[in-house]
Formats: C-alpha cells, structure tokens, sequence
C-alpha cells in the first residue's frame, strides 16, 4: 500500500467538532436505487438511524455486519442518496486507500451511543 501523506493540521476544537459514536448495526438492506449504496439501520441506545454506506460493492455479503458494533458519525447533516435519507456516515478503514474497508469497531462491548474521542 502507498502511504497517504498526512492531511493539514486541525485544531483540537475543530476535532471535538465531530460526534462519533458506538452503534450496533440491527439491519442492512439493500438500496434499490443504486449499485454502491447498503442502508443500515443503527441502534444508537436511546434512537435508531438509517445510515447509507457504500458497502454492497466492496462485501460479499454485506448483511454479514448485522449485529455487529462499529464506529458512526452522527452530527453530520442528513443527505438524500437514491432516494433515501441517511442520518450519519459509518466510520470504517481502508476505503480512502483502496483496500477492502473494514468496520472500525470498539476493542469489548460498549453501550450504544457511547462516544468516542
């Protein structure tokens, strides 16, 4: 893999910024309306979302994550895509360097809604 360079400098104000939380993924359905896009709906301990993700290219099986715990971004505004709304963005690795993404996902079971950072 080519190492990417390291993008500018942000401040630690402009990091906390960012709300990123646990969520444990209960479904992932497919968008009929596009060849890229899974919609997953998030259980984030007092809400469910609906988050698109760009994963139905890059898995065999994308439903294989259902039940699964990763890392989401949820103070992003909400998008229309293919005719759906999606409430945040899934935070997995790998995609920006053109590997196979993965989950990034907590190292033992956390509370839903749990914040990262």
């Amino acid at each position: 893999m080519q190492q990417a360079t390291i993008k500018e400098l942000v401040t630690f104000e402009d990091f906390e910024k960012l709300d990123i939380r646990v969520g444990t993924i209960t479904t992932v359905s497919d968008v009929s309306k596009s060849k890229k896009l899974m919609k997953l709906t998030v259980d984030f301990g007092d809400h469910t979302r609906s988050i698109l993700a760009g994963i139905k290219q890059e898995r065999e099986n994308p439903q294989e994550i259902e039940g699964k715990q990763a890392l989401f971004v949820v103070n992003l505004p909400e998008q229309k895509m293919a005719g759906e709304i999606s409430q945040g963005m899934l935070f997995d690795i790998g995609y920006a360097d053109g590997l196979t993404p993965c989950l990034a996902v907590p190292e033992t079971p956390m509370p839903n809604g749990s914040r990262a950072g």
